[in-house]
C-alpha cells in the first residue's frame, strides 16, 4: 500500500512537462552510473564486513528500486537476493511507514513481508531530496553468520515454525532516524546473536553501504536533474521490455513440464518433496508464463520457500535461457507471468511457518524444474539441474576458539561446484548453488584456517562425477575438514543423496552427494543429510557435494573436449569410451578409428 501523500508527490511530478526522449548513449551512460552506485555499495560491504560470509564469501547484494517500488539496477548481486524481493520489501516499507523522511533507514528480514529469508538482513534507505520528495530506495542485503536461531545455524531445516526457528524478525523496522542509529534495536540484536561484535561489524558495513549509496544518488540527482532520472527509468524499462520481447520471439514456442525432487528430511514426506514447474513460451504474445500451483502445501519444516524466493528462483530459471544482454529489471519482467500457490511450500507460505532455508534447497528445486521445463520445449532452451545445496563443506560451524577463548560462528564456503550444462557450453565450475549464480567467492583454505580453528585436509574434484552430455555438468567435489585443539559444532541441510541432479535433453545425471564423519580410528560414519553434529578433536567431516547435470547426448560431445577432460583428470579413459564414445590413448591422444567405431555402434 502506498500512502496518499506519496501519490500526490508522484502526481505532481507527472504534471510537469515531459522531458525529452533520451538517446541510446544517454540511456547507457545513466544505466552504468546507477550500476556504479550499486558497485560502490557492494565494495563497501566487501571491504568493511566483519564476518567471513561477507569479506571472504561475498554473500551480499545491493540494488536500487524506483519510487514506485520497481527494480532498477542490481550490479554484481546474487540473483536469489534481488530479482524479486526488493520490490516487495519497498512496498512493505511504504505500508508500515507512510511518512518517509530524509535519513530514515529500515531493517528488514521478514520472509512474510518480501524478504528472502531471516538470515538476509536488509537495510532499506529512501533517497529523499532537500524538498522532502522521495525518488528512489536503496537496498543493502547481507547474509549473516548468526541471527539468534535456536540452534547455531542460519539454515534451520527442521524448524516446525518461526518460533522453533528462533530468529529475530524485523518487518521493515526503523533502525535509523535522521542518520542516527536506534541503539534499542542494536541492544536487542546483541543480546540475541551469539557473536554480537561480529554481527555489529556487519551491521555497520550495511549502514555504510546505504549511506554511500544515498550520497551518490543525491549527487546524481543534483547533477542530472530528478526529472531526467525519472524519465530515464521509464525509458530504460521500455527499452528492457523491447529487448525481452525480441529475445522471446527468437525462442521455440511451446509448453514444457518438469519436476525436481528434494530428498526427505525430518518434517517432509518420506519420499521427499517434488516440485513441478509448467512453463509456456508464447512467441506470438512474447510472454513466458510459469505455473507453480501444482505443488504441496506448506510443511512443518524450514524448507518452505518465501514469496520473494519463489518468484526469484523461477525468474533465474527463465533468464538462464534468455539472451544474457537483456537487462534484468522491472521492464523485462513485464513479459513474465507467474502463478503462485497461497500457502504453498513454494509460492506464498504464511506466518508462522518457517522459511529458514528459503534461499537454497527447495528454491533450487524451483529453478531446476523451471529450466528443465524450458529444455523440454526445445533446444537451445534450459539447462541440466544445478547441484544440490547445502553440503557439509558449506556448513555453519561454531564453537569456542581455543586460541582466544571466545565463541565463533561462521558459514564456510569451502567447496561446492554444482554447475549445470547448457545447450552451448559446459558448466560453470564454481556455481555454488542455483540461486547464487556463481557470484559468491569460494573460501581460501588458508584464510579459513587462520580465522577459524579448523584444518582442511582435502579439497579435490571427483573424477567421473559430472553429468555427461554434449556439454557436461561440473564434476563433484570432496572436502575434508575438522577442528584443531577443540570440538566443533556443524549444521548443514544437504540434498542429492537420493535424488541426484538430472540432465536435460538426453544429458546424464550427476553423481550423488554424501556426508561422513571420519572417526579418530580412520573409519567413516555416514551422517544424516540434515545434521546438527559435534565433530570432536581429531575427527573430520567428509563432504561429497554433487556437480551438475549434462545437456544433450554425450555421444555427440566434441571428442577434443572429451580428450581434454581426460587430460585434466576429470574423466577417466574408461568413462570417455563407455559414456562419450571416445577412445583416448595412454598418450592422451584421440584414437580416431576406434572413436568412429564406438560412435557408429551407438547409432546402429
Amino acid at each position: 500500500m502506498i500512502n496518499s501523500k506519496r501519490n500526490k508527490q508522484t502526481r505532481r511530478a507527472k504534471t510537469k512537462p515531459k522531458p525529452h526522449q533520451l538517446d541510446g548513449a544517454k540511456l547507457a551512460i545513466l544505466a552504468n552510473r546507477f550500476g556504479g552506485i550499486c558497485s560502490k555499495m557492494g565494495n563497501t560491504l566487501l571491504r568493511t564486513g566483519r564476518s567471513g560470509v561477507l569479506n571472504r564469501a561475498k554473500d551480499f547484494s545491493c540494488c536500487i528500486v524506483t519510487r514506485d517500488c520497481e527494480l532498477l539496477h542490481a550490479e554484481e548481486s546474487l540473483p536469489i537476493h534481488v530479482l524479486s524481493g526488493p520490490d516487495l520489501m519497498a512496498k512493505s516499507m511504504h505500508e508500515f511507514h507512510p511518512e518517509l523522511k530524509r535519513g530514515d533507514v529500515f531493517l528488514h528480514n521478514s520472509p512474510y513481508h518480501g524478504n528472502s529469508h531471516p538470515a538476509d538482513h536488509t537495510l532499506l534507505m529512501p533517497v529523499i531530496d532537500k524538498k522532502g520528495v522521495h525518488h528512489f530506495t536503496l537496498l543493502a542485503k547481507a547474509h549473516q553468520a548468526d541471527i539468534g536461531n535456536s540452534i547455531p545455524t542460519t539454515y534451520h531445516g527442521t524448524a516446525r515454525d518461526v518460533y522453533e526457528e528462533g530468529a529475530l524478525i524485523f518487518p521493515a523496522v526503523q533502525v535509523i532516524e535522521n542518520y542516527q542509529i536506534n541503539e534499542d534495536i542494536v541492544r536487542m540484536c546483541r543480546m540475541r546473536i551469539r557473536v554480537p561484535d561480529q554481527w555489529y561489524g556487519d551491521f555497520l558495513a550495511l549502514v555504510g553501504a546505504a549511506f554511500i549509496g544515498e550520497r551518490e544518488v543525491l549527487a546524481l540527482g543534483e547533477e542530472i536533474g530528478w526529472d531526467t532520472l525519472h524519465a530515464f527509468t521509464e525509458q530504460w524499462f521500455d527499452y528492457s521490455e523491447r529487448r525481452m520481447i525480441a529475445a522471446i520471439k527468437n525462442m521455440p514456442h511451446g509448453t514444457g513440464v518438469a519436476k525436481s525432487t528434494h530428498d526427505a528430511i525430518p518434517g517432509t514426506p518420506p519420499e521427499g518433496i517434488t516440485i513441478t514447474s509448467k512453463v509456456t513460451v508464447d512467441t506470438k504474445k512474447a510472454t513466458i508464463e510459469v505455473d507453480l500451483r501444482d505443488n504441496p502445501d506448506q510443511l512443518e519444516c524450514g524448507l518452505n520457500v518465501s514469496e520473494a524466493c519463489t518468484r526469484t528462483s523461477t525468474m533465474i530459471g527463465i533468464y538462464n535461457s534468455v539472451d544474457p544482454s537483456v537487462p534484468k529489471n522491472a521492464g523485462s519482467f513485464r513479459r513474465v507471468k507467474l502463478h503462485l500457490k497461497e500457502g504453498g511450500v513454494v509460492g506464498v507460505p504464511r506466518h508462522p511457518i518457517s522459511c529458514s532455508a528459503s534461499t537454497t534447497n527447495l528454491a533450487d528445486s524451483v529453478q531446476n524444474a523451471t529450466q528443465r521445463a524450458l529444455a523440454a520445449i526445445g533446444d537451445p532452451l534450459g539447462m541440466g539441474e544445478i547441484g544440490c545445496f547445502c553440503p557439509p563443506s558449506t556448513s555453519v560451524v561454531s564453537g569456542t576458539d581455543p586460541r582466544t577463548g571466545k565463541p565463533y560462528v561462521n558459514q564456510l564456503f569451502l567447496g561446492h561446484t554444482a554447475g549445470a550444462a547448457v545447450a552451448y557450453q559446459d558448466a560453470w565450475l564454481t556455481m555454488l548453488h542455483a540461486g547464487n549464480g556463481g557470484m559468491c567467492f569460494i573460501d581460501s583454505v588458508e584464510l579459513d584456517e587462520v580465522y577459524t580453528p579448523i584444518v582442511v585436509k582435502t579439497r579435490r574434484l571427483i573424477p567421473d562425477s559430472e553429468g555427461a552430455g554434449r556439454f557436461r555438468g561440473a564434476p563433484g567435489i570432496e572436502v575434508e575438514l575438522g577442528p584443531i585443539d577443540c570440538r566443533m559444532e556443524a549444521c548443514f541441510v544437504a540434498d542429492g543423496n537420493i535424488n541426484v541432479p538430472q540432465g536435460a535433453r538426453g544429458g546424464g545425471d550427476a553423481a550423488r552427494s554424501d556426508q561422513f564423519r571420519r572417526k579418530t580410528n580412520g573409519k567413516l560414519e555416514r551422517l544424516n543429510q540434515c545434521s546438527q553434529v559435534w565433530i570432536e578433536n581429531g575427527e573430520t567431516m567428509v563432504s561429497i557435494a554433487s556437480g551438475g547435470g549434462g545437456y544433450g547426448d554425450p555421444k555427440k560431445r566434441d571428442p577434443e573436449r572429451v580428450r581434454h577432460d581426460v587430460e585434466e583428470g576429470l574423466v577417466t579413459p574408461r568413462r570417455a569410451r563407455e559414456v562419450y564414445g571416445v577412445a583416448v590413448t595412454t598418450a592422451k591422444k584421440i584414437d580416431l578409428k576406434k572413436t568412429k567405431e564406438l560412435r557408429r555402434r551407438r547409432r546402429s
